[in-house]
C-alpha cells in the first residue's frame, strides 16, 4: 500500500470526496472535495460551522502520485460552497442564495455523454425536505464546468444529489439520486434517466423500499446492457446515532434500471454514523467495493467480488491508523497498470485537521 497526501493544512477541514465525484482518463484523475475550517469540539464532524466551505478539486497526471489543487471552476448559487450546507450556518450556504437568486437553469439538451473528455458532477442545497439539486457537465476533463442545470423535484419533498451516473449512449445517461422520505427526513434512493441529451430527466424507479432510518448515497456499476448493480449506505431508525446500526446493501436490476431487487449485504457494519460505498468494475471483470469503517480501528477498507456481486471476499484493510470516526467517503478508480487509487478524507488524531489522501494498491 502506498499512501499519498492530496491536501492537508493545519486548521483546515477537507472532506467528503464521495459527495462530489472522481473521474479518470487513463492515469489522469480528478477528484472533488470541500474545504472548510477545523474545530476540535464541534461534535461528530470537527468543522467550524461559523466559517464557509468552498468547493475544491485535485488533479493528478501520474496515476495519483502527485496532485495539483484548485477551487472547483464552476458557477455556484451566490458564489458559495457546493453540497455542504449542513456543515455551515444557514446564511453561508447555497440554500439561502437559492431563495433570492435563480441560478439553476433548464438544460437545453444536446449533451454528448460519450465525449472522450466528458464528466458530470451533481450538487445539492441540503439533505432533507426542501433540498434542491442541480448538475454540471465538462468536456475538457473538469478544467471548466458548464451549468448549473436543474434536476427536477420528481414530486418529492427534497432531492439530495451526489455524483453517481452511468452513460449508455451519446444521448442517454442514468443518474442515481436520493430523495427525502415522505416525512421529510433523509432519504430514499432512486434512479432517473435522460434520453434526449439532458433536456429532460424522468423518474425511472425506486431502489428498495422506504426505510425506517435511511438508505442514501448510491454507487452504481453496469454489468451489461440490461444488468446494473447499486450499493447503498443504510442506517436503522432510532434516536441515538451511537447505537443505530449502519451497513451497506446491494441491489440489482435486470431490465436496465426499470425494476430492482435486493441482492445481499456486502458490509454488515460500517461503524458509528456509517459510510458510503463506491464500486469499481476491474479490468479483469471482478468488482471492487471500497468504504470507510467508523469504529475502532478507524480504517479504509475494500472487498472484492469474483462473481458480479453474488459473493464477497474478506475485508482488505487499506489503512487502519485513523484518529477517530471522522474519515472515509471514498471514491476509487483503476489505473492503466491495474493498480487502484482510492481517495478519501482522513485524520490522524481527533484534535487535528481533516485531510484528503489517496491509497494506491493492487487488488
Amino acid at each position: 500500500m502506498q499512501h499519498v497526501t492530496i491536501y492537508r493544512k493545519v486548521g483546515r477541514y477537507a472532506g467528503w470526496p464521495a459527495n462530489y465525484g472522481i473521474w479518470s482518463w487513463g492515469d489522469e484523475i480528478v477528484v472533488g472535495f470541500t474545504l472548510g475550517y477545523h474545530k476540535a469540539d464541534a461534535g461528530f464532524h470537527s468543522r467550524d460551522t461559523e466559517k464557509p466551505f468552498i468547493g475544491m478539486q485535485a488533479r493528478s497526471l501520474n496515476g495519483g502520485q502527485t496532485w495539483q489543487l484548485q477551487e472547483t471552476p464552476c458557477r455556484t448559487p451566490g458564489d458559495r460552497g457546493l453540497s455542504a450546507d449542513e456543515h455551515m450556518k444557514r446564511d453561508l450556504g447555497v440554500g439561502q442564495a437559492l431563495e433570492t437568486e435563480n441560478v439553476s437553469l433548464d438544460c437545453p439538451g444536446g449533451i454528448d455523454f460519450t465525449h472522450p473528455d466528458f464528466a458530470l458532477m451533481c450538487a445539492r442545497s441540503g439533505l432533507r425536505a426542501g433540498a434542491k439539486s442541480w448538475f454540471y457537465i465538462s468536456y475538457d476533463r473538469c478544467k471548466k464546468w458548464e451549468g448549473p442545470f436543474k434536476i427536477p423535484m420528481f414530486g418529492q419533498p427534497g432531492i439530495a444529489a451526489r455524483t453517481d451516473y452511468l452513460v449508455s449512449s451519446a444521448d442517454e445517461c442514468t443518474l442515481f439520486l436520493t430523495a427525502a422520505k415522505t416525512n421529510g427526513d433523509e432519504g430514499r434512493v432512486f434512479c432517473a434517466r435522460t434520453t434526449d441529451g439532458g433536456k429532460t430527466l424522468a423518474f425511472l424507479a425506486w431502489i428498495g423500499p422506504e426505510p425506517e432510518g435511511f438508505a442514501i448515497m448510491p454507487a452504481s456499476v453496469r454489468l451489461s446492457e440490461s444488468r446494473i448493480l447499486v450499493a447503498i449506505r443504510c442506517r436503522e431508525g432510532g434516536d441515538s446515532l451511537k447505537t443505530r446500526r449502519n451497513w451497506i446493501d446491494l441491489y440489482a436490476s435486470n431490465d436496465n434500471g426499470a425494476a430492482w431487487d435486493y441482492m445481499n449485504r456486502p458490509v454488515a457494519n460500517s461503524g458509528i454514523g456509517g459510510n458510503p460505498p463506491t464500486m469499481t468494475r476491474l479490468q479483469d471483470g471482478r468488482l471492487c467495493l471500497t468504504y470507510g469503517y467508523r469504529d475502532a480501528p478507524y480504517s479504509i477498507r475494500a472487498k472484492i467480488s469474483p462473481d458480479d456481486g453474488e459473493t464477497w471476499g474478506e475485508e482488505i484493510i487499506l489503512r487502519d491508523d485513523g484518529g477517530n470516526h471522522d474519515i472515509g467517503y471514498p471514491r476509487t478508480v483503476q489505473r492503466s497498470d491495474g493498480k487502484m487509487v482510492t481517495v478519501y478524507y482522513f485524520n490522524d488524531q481527533p484534535e487535528t485537521e481533516r485531510y484528503i489522501a489517496a491509497t494506491i494498491w493492487q487488488p
